[in-house]
């Protein structure tokens, strides 16, 4: 009890869930915690439900949170009446309530969509929930970042760059639809190419600019890392966007670098055509993650290595995050502690309280956080419950 009132006296996380509230949402029915606002640690069995409680808070941003699920496979089996989550947040801007629903499964068919509220009141967009918070998360699906698909990369930096820039998750999705009308057009038999140039235009005026600002936030990240220097307890990442080498002139004046994606995508009809899908701008652009003590590329270093390297890669950009916003991120850490020696882990722990924001975090042994000790409140997970302990 001494080491829990001593954590209790020391300042809480600036930005903290109070309370959290889930109806339906995969094997959670209808259950409430209450938090007292230090960090929150979830135990138990493998699937018992502490992912997805996770997943329940990593909604409180948009997108389709961390496991990029669809919304029916988010709703509990033994409902047809749809899910819904609610959170009391206290903020260095005051006190917000969220909730976010979504009425019905199989919401994709149907055309519905993820409703959210904002202290009562609707919100137009899910791109609101920014300006009252910003979730960062690391689960173990994302060990896969180094040697997975070059996609899997893409969106994890393309969800580093919302948390920094939301406006920019507005400027992606009209990329995004105008590359589909491009596709279409040169599905047909005889496209207009006045058509094609005006898409075309389109695609690169806003590649362009989702591209800088793309490059903007990974040296904003690469500068972070450095100032963390290079003999901390997680390795420094060297990152970079790897782009064609027509498309390697990030320095350029926009107006010209628009020019020569314009002509790339002109040149490139025929070949887009028969691949059905345009091939050439910035949704193609990778990222380069090196270790940098080690001058290795990422994919080429042990389990451990990456595990590392993705935790000090996700610790700065949290930082980062917490600092241009003015808002320090909700933290989610999924299994972080199972693979790390106990100097490790309470070095992370330290970095967690350090960055201003409240972490919820996983794992199934709760003697792998006891160098949190009462800076963290406690819960048991069976069956979809969470029950306090000491």
């Amino acid at each position: 009890m001494a080491g829990a009132d001593a954590g209790k006296a020391q300042d809480l996380p600036r930005l903290r869930l109070t309370q959290l509230k889930l109806f339906h949402f995969r094997n959670w029915g209808v259950h409430a915690l209450k938090l007292d606002g230090r960090h929150v640690v979830l135990t138990g069995e493998n699937g018992a439900g502490k992912t997805n409680l996770m997943e329940a808070v990593s909604l409180l941003s948009p997108g389709r949170g961390l496991r990029r699920a669809s919304y029916g496979d988010m709703l509990q089996a033994s409902t047809a009446n749809g899910f819904a989550i609610h959170a009391d947040l206290e903020t260095p801007n005051g006190p917000f309530e969220i909730g976010t629903a979504v009425a019905a499964p199989n919401s994709e068919e149907t055309g519905a969509q993820r409703r959210i509220s904002i202290n009562g009141a609707p919100a137009k967009t899910a791109d609101a929930l920014l300006e009252v918070l910003r979730v960062v998360w690391l689960t173990p699906a994302m060990d896969g970042l180094f040697t997975g698909a070059a996609g899997d990369r893409r969106r994890s930096r393309d969800r580093m760059v919302l948390a920094i820039a939301p406006a920019q998750g507005r400027g992606a999705a009209a990329y995004e639809r105008a590359l589909r009308g491009r596709n279409r057009l040169l599905a047909e038999d005889r496209p207009d190419p006045r058509w094609l140039d005006a898409v075309e235009a389109q695609i690169a005026e806003l590649g362009i600019a989702i591209a800088a600002a793309r490059d903007e936030v990974v040296q904003l990240l690469a500068a972070m890392i450095g100032r963390a220097g290079d003999t901390g307890p997680f390795p420094a990442a060297d990152i970079a966007i790897l782009r064609p080498a027509e498309e390697a002139d990030p320095d350029g004046a926009a107006v010209e670098r628009e020019e020569r994606l314009r002509h790339a995508l002109r040149e490139g009809r025929t070949r887009d055509r028969m691949a059905g899908r345009t091939l050439c701008g910035p949704h193609r652009h990778d990222l380069s993650i090196r270790h940098r003590q080690k001058a290795m590329d990422a994919a080429m270093c042990s389990t451990g290595e990456q595990k590392a390297l993705l935790i000090g890669l996700v610790l700065a950009h949290a930082r980062l995050t917490g600092e241009l916003s003015g808002l320090p991120p909700l933290l989610l850490l999924d299994e972080i502690a199972a693979h790390l020696d106990a100097g490790r882990r309470a070095a992370l722990f330290d970095l967690v309280c350090s960055l201003g924001g409240q972490c919820f975090m996983t794992g199934t042994d709760r003697d792998l956080f006891a160098a949190l000790g009462g800076r963290a409140q406690y819960f048991t997970v069976s069956a979809g419950t969470a029950t306090e302990t000491m």
